[in-house]
């Protein structure tokens, strides 16, 4: 599913009154959804005292959650509902042009659209305004992608920190309030039994690819093979024919093709110090301004374009050794092929059933000024950090799968054992795509050995 859309931008403002998230909450509609067509059956909230103590103290409050999946912002809306307030988040244009009816249930939940394939001013300045005046908490993931690898932060873009220090700034002048930042880890734990769900799935994938199911297999050993077969016809489309490279190798050795092609189609110069994710969004930019001018021939081919840019980004979104290491976890397992499933089905089936916990950090106090140009910025640092640490904590209470026999741990180990080449040796000729904008996992080193996640402007997965 693309998020760049054809359909004119128009700025989305979000609903400013009470009436309608108070009945979406009081008749739990939010739940049935979540429910129903994501799964979700139940939740936890953790240390929600640290927000009630902002809100208490009239702060002006933005949430920065991680982002793993579709469902994370209407999640938050059950330590919205514990603490008896109401929530504004910032949504991608594209969720608002899809149908009237999302766009309407998005901006009636209090969400606003934000262009992300340009600059809004519109959006951002709205941003600015809820944190100014403090009407209700603010909701931007600063992760700028949904990425399904729910033990894995992505690189945090900056555009949090510059809303938040505007309106800190502003809010100190108009009443000498201050701007804080909950950071907001939320963690998926699969309730029901792996084995027999991952079975349902990769018997699917496999009828999709042709193949008689292999129900006799190990179920890691299904995923590699499925793993296996899925790149090969990426590469067959894109390269001609598979190659005969360890896995990660080939799938960084696609994602610098996918991308120099298109960057050459528009002569674009390759920045990889922002790493792909960075390259990906300029191309996006550049795709959207020329999807507005064309013509149906030229269309055509500008989604061949599209293809290419969304499928580097879904192919990188793929950390090393999230799976084959020992022991996984059944999230590591689901998340793996709820990716698969999407890549090759265009679509995720129920996944359920699945509990959310939502732990609130600490309260970061924003401050006024900005950090010197070219040093780190001590209040990303700050968000990362937090997020780290409570993802990782959250990672250990997923259920631990180990291999199912030798055969099993030998192809596994193989696998792993290509992951770790690869880390050190880019592909001939291409270079290293993750050196400057690598995804941190977080929590795995405790669990299984040696371990290999928005900001309003940047792109989201769709």
């Amino acid at each position: 599913m693309t998020v760049i859309v054809e359909k004119p931008y128009r700025f989305v403002p979000p609903h400013r009154g009470n009436l309608w998230p108070s009945f979406i909450q009081t008749f739990r509609l939010v739940d049935r959804y979540l429910a129903k067509h994501d799964g979700v059956v139940a939740h936890e909230c953790r240390h929600l005292q640290r927000l009630a103590d902002s809100l208490a103290a009239g702060d002006s409050i933005l949430l920065t959650p991680n982002h793993c999946r579709y469902a994370d912002p209407l999640v938050l809306g059950w330590p919205a509902r514990e603490l008896r307030t109401h929530l504004y988040a910032m949504a991608s244009w594209h969720l608002f042009a899809r149908s009237p009816l999302q766009a309407f249930a998005i901006q009636k939940m209090g969400g606003f659209s934000i262009f992300r394939e340009g600059t809004d001013r519109q959006s951002l300045e709205t941003a600015v305004d809820i944190l100014t005046t403090a009407e209700r908490p603010l909701v931007l993931f600063p992760e700028g992608t949904t990425n399904r690898t729910n033990d894995v932060l992505q690189p945090l873009l900056e555009g949090v920190a510059f809303i938040a220090r505007t309106a800190a700034k502003r809010r100190a002048k108009q009443s000498g309030g201050r701007v804080v930042i909950h950071p907001i880890a939320i963690k998926y734990l699969f309730l029901g039994d792996i084995q027999e769900w991952g079975d349902r799935v990769a018997s699917k994938l496999e009828e999709r690819l042709g193949w008689r199911p292999t129900h006799h297999l190990p179920l890691l050993s299904r995923i590699a093979r499925l793993a296996e077969a899925i790149l090969a016809i990426h590469e067959v489309r894109y390269l001609g024919k598979p190659t005969a490279q360890p896995l990660a190798r080939r799938r960084d050795a696609l994602v610098e093709h996918l991308l120099s092609t298109v960057e050459a189609e528009f002569a674009v110069v390759a920045d990889r110090s922002g790493g792909p994710l960075g390259r990906v969004r300029k191309l996006r930019s550049k795709l959207t301004a020329a999807l507005a001018n064309c013509s149906a021939e030229q269309k055509e081919q500008l989604y061949h374009l599209i293809d290419a840019v969304e499928l580097s980004q879904q192919l990188y979104s793929f950390p090393d050794r999230y799976l084959f290491q020992f022991p996984t976890t059944d999230t590591q397992i689901l998340e793996t092929l709820e990716r698969m499933e999407e890549g090759l089905m265009g679509r995720v089936d129920n996944p359920g059933p699945l509990k959310a916990v939502i732990e609130i950090g600490e309260a970061i106090v924003v401050p006024e000024d900005r950090p010197p140009r070219g040093t780190a910025d001590p209040l990303m640092t700050a968000i990362e950090h937090s997020l780290g640490e409570m993802l990782g904590r959250l990672a250990l209470e997923a259920n631990l799968v180990e291999a199912a026999d030798d055969a099993q741990n030998g192809l596994s180990r193989r696998l792993a054992s290509s992951h770790l080449e690869s880390d050190w040796s880019p592909v001939a000729g291409a270079p290293d795509i993750r050196a400057a904008d690598q995804p941190r996992e977080v929590g795995i080193d405790t669990v299984a050995g040696p371990a290999v996640t928005t900001d309003p402007t940047g792109p989201k997965n769709p």
